[in-house]
């Protein structure tokens, strides 16, 4: 595999250390990158030898898990737990100096832990609006307006740069204005493309040149187009592309998820995504069909990224220099002192 070119497929693990199974998997040409989950994660040390493992079978592999702060971070033991986006956004609204610049030091932390684990990238931040209807994006948003999501997102963003991780923005167009969870079901959100560029898409229109990558939602806005914008030319390539510019990355989110099922199988998901727009797509908790989706790449030739490997971190600290570093002590008391640690 030439050093530049990368795979279209990100899928997970099954447990805290590689499988020759999965040594042999990581080697196809296909393979594009790994995204970890709680059952991957032990401990820092355990970490760190897992994303050795991966790196020693394909160096060129992005490593990516969830780390956004609040109940979605997967790592915890020895890790700073991080406040939720919307506990930052209330401080912000109360300080707002102060605040933005806690979002910068927030965003700094998260990378620089992540990256002296090994890993590349942290899908991150939610542009998601918090419309108090969607349980799965909640207290994971920044705020319920445009300008509060953008000013503390560019914060955030500042600081995961700064610590040498490209930041990927999700959920596009928006996640915020659906009751159902996309994980179990198909999910349309009834409201017109005004109402939409008003709210929800202002975050990704600011934003899209601080990004690295975006991820899509497996929302359908039938009022607009009639995929799930995952699957959608207008949405992906009309829009993101063409009206936005946008010119990083666009990962599907998982295509294993319920969301999703709609429209066929595992091929015809791949297929759709790929045709779509998507760069790279995530399939996950689901093995057989990852290998499915690897056989259909193979059988149509799917081509490699030349520009996925930009996502790469582009700095490398190591855990015992970021513990003695003095800014990380400080944020983590701040955190405490601020009454924002999760109990």
């Amino acid at each position: 595999m030439q050093k530049n070119l990368l795979g279209r497929l990100m899928l997970d693990l099954d447990s805290s250390s590689l499988t020759n199974e999965e040594k042999t998997l990581l080697q196809n040409p296909h393979v594009g990158g790994v995204i970890l989950f709680s059952r991957n994660i032990v401990s820092k040390d355990q970490v760190l030898s897992l994303c050795h493992q991966i790196a020693e079978v394909n160096p060129n592999l992005l490593i990516a898990v969830d780390q956004e702060g609040g109940r979605v971070q997967r790592l915890i033991d020895g890790y700073t737990v991080l406040p939720s986006m919307q506990k930052l956004g209330k401080f912000v609204a109360q300080d707002k100096d102060n605040g933005l610049i806690l979002a910068s030091n927030l965003g700094w932390l998260m990378a620089s832990e992540v990256i002296a684990s090994g890993l590349d990238i942290s899908f991150a931040p939610v542009l998601d609006l918090d419309l108090d209807r969607s349980s799965i994006i909640g207290d994971r948003s920044f705020g319920d307006t445009p300008k509060t999501v953008i000013n503390i997102a560019n914060s955030f963003i500042n600081g995961m740069n700064e610590a040498g991780m490209e930041a990927v923005g999700k959920h596009f167009p928006g996640h915020g204005g659906i009751h159902a969870d996309t994980h179990l079901s198909y999910s349309e959100d009834l409201r017109s493309l005004d109402d939409l560029k008003q709210h929800d898409l202002i975050p990704f229109h600011e934003l899209h040149n601080r990004l690295g990558g975006i991820m899509t939602a497996h929302i359908s806005f039938p009022e607009i187009d009639n995929n799930i914008a995952t699957f959608s030319k207008y949405w992906l390539q009309n829009t993101l592309r063409e009206k936005m510019k946008f010119k990083g990355e666009i990962f599907s989110d998982d295509l294993s998820m319920k969301g999703t099922d709609f429209i066929g199988g595992i091929d015809h998901k791949v297929q759709k995504a790929l045709e779509s727009g998507c760069t790279m797509i995530l399939i996950c908790n689901d093995r057989s069909a990852a290998l499915q989706a690897l056989r259909f790449m193979e059988k149509q030739s799917t081509s490699q990224s030349t520009t996925l490997t930009s996502l790469k971190a582009s700095k490398i600290v190591s855990w015992e220099k970021l513990e003695k570093d003095p800014r990380r002590k400080e944020i983590i008391n701040q955190i405490h002192n601020l009454g924002l640690a999760i109990a």
